[in-house]
């Protein structure tokens, strides 16, 4: 049968007008952004795109820079000493046990990517010089294992299938407890290179066959098909709603555009379990890290819980703030106690993002908008327990790495930023694509104040916790 790919309207900000089912929620006036770095109040209305933005553009230069923000490489613990690795000493590093692509912009932007590591984004930077971005996980790397419960190398955008636990999860073995002990990467998403199809000086495009299984024991045959791409200044100043990126700060922005093909031979089914397409972006925490999500406000009635905060259990007061009035939430990431949240279809906007004042960096996910419906898609439930609404998952998440339990050690000391797409009920030779764009945008913060408000509906001095 014909490809067929699944195309969403994208949005970054502004209340999302909700169908029948939800509360109705006011207009937002529209106003022209002034330049990035300006120091005024905007408000963003970009125009809805495609899934890749970049598809008449692969050899435009992208953002850059000369400085960045704090990133360590592989610290377990964010201390005050620690010295943020810069992107050519993570190259550096990486190119000591296999080859890097790097994607390059005229204007010295940077992202390292590794085909040894299943096609993902290890870390960007604004310039070769500059801070890196992306969290490597040194300790497992040098150790030069594979084949572990989670072979975790680091990286800032990964291709992972979902859901993860439930009765069609693929991260416990059929029939399993969900308990951590049990917890199995599939390691066909995990082992072995990835193939390298097309590689220019901005873009690059891999190749790679998988089969895996869910708990229930419903086998997939998937191809995969995932392009890393430079996002360039115009590019990038049109998807965030402004009028002009100026230079008084730095930026690097990539997107990722990836495609899942049904290759086996039978459809793939609710009542048999389906498949999403999962990215998950590693960044290095910090004591003052916060990620900060926006929602679509409205009664839980019609919209459902704000946030699905009891993952791994109840995220306490005082690492999650939700801002009812504003409709925005701050989740601490610190990488010192482990917890998850969540947004699902209903509630989630069209990005994420996070913010650091010590390192100066704003970081910014954009993933396509799920439309508001009386019946949402049916997007996977990864909560690690039998389930009772398996298509009632999330859209968006944000991880905070700590010990596993008592006792025990973190995985690596990080934290993620992690978008999906919906169960996809494909038939043998369809597909659907999923694309995730990250933006690090570093400067003072009268620089990036407005560009805060415009994104997300907060004040910098808004993003922080009791």
């Amino acid at each position: 049968m014909g490809t067929f790919k699944r195309r969403i309207s994208w949005a970054l900000a502004g209340v999302i007008a909700l169908a029948a089912c939800a509360d109705p929620a006011p207009p937002v006036p529209a106003a022209p952004a002034p330049p990035l770095g300006s120091a005024a109040p905007v408000s963003s209305s970009p125009a809805p795109f495609s899934d890749s933005a970049l598809a008449a553009n692969d050899g435009g230069a992208a953002m850059s820079g000369t400085t960045a923000a704090t990133a360590s490489a592989g610290t377990t613990t964010p201390t005050a000493t620690t010295t943020p690795a810069t992107f050519a000493e993570d190259v550096a590093f990486l190119e000591k046990h296999g080859a890097v692509q790097i994607l390059e912009s005229d204007l010295g932007a940077r992202v390292a990517v590794s085909a040894k590591y299943q096609g993902r984004v290890m870390t960007s930077s604004v310039s070769a010089t500059g801070r890196s971005f992306g969290w490597i996980h040194r300790a497992f790397i040098s150790a030069e294992k594979t084949g572990t419960a989670f072979d975790n190398y680091g990286g800032e955008d990964r291709f992972w299938l979902g859901p993860e636990g439930g009765q069609f999860g693929l991260y416990f073995p059929k029939g399993s407890a969900f308990a951590f002990d049990a917890w199995q990467v599939p390691h066909a998403l995990q082992e072995g290179a990835w193939d390298v199809v097309t590689q220019s000086k901005s873009k690059i495009s891999f190749h790679h066959a998988m089969d895996v299984a869910n708990w229930t024991g419903t086998p997939f045959s998937v191809d995969v098909k995932r392009s890393v791409s430079l996002i360039d200044r115009d590019t990038a100043r049109r998807l965030l709603g402004l009028d002009a990126v100026g230079s008084s700060i730095e930026m690097v922005g990539f997107e990722t555009v990836n495609e899942l093909k049904n290759v086996g031979k039978a459809p793939w089914k609710k009542d048999s379990g389906l498949l999403s397409m999962w990215i998950l972006a590693m960044f290095s925490p910090a004591a003052d890290g916060r990620v900060v999500i926006p929602f679509s406000p409205g009664k839980e009635a019609n919209l459902g819980p704000i946030v699905n905060d009891a993952y791994f259990g109840k995220v306490p007061a005082d690492r999650l703030s939700v801002h009812e009035d504003k409709s925005f939430l701050v989740f601490k990431v610190d990488g010192l106690a482990r917890g998850k949240i969540g947004l699902g279809p209903m509630r989630a906007r069209g990005l994420a993002g996070s913010y650091s004042a010590a390192a100066k960096l704003l970081t910014i996910v954009q993933y396509p908008m799920p439309a508001k419906k009386k019946t949402p898609l049916p997007y996977v439930n990864s909560m690690w327990e039998q389930q009772k609404e398996p298509y009632g998952g999330d859209v968006v998440n944000s991880y905070n790495d700590g010990p596993t339990g008592p006792g025990k050690p973190a995985l690596g000391g990080f934290y993620e930023i992690e978008t999906s797409s919906p169960g996809e009920e494909l038939a043998p030779g369809q597909s659907a694509t999923h694309t995730h764009r990250t933006f690090h945008i570093v400067g003072e913060p009268a620089a990036l104040e407005p560009i805060v408000r415009a994104t997300f509906g907060a004040s910098l001095a808004e993003l922080t916790l009791p």
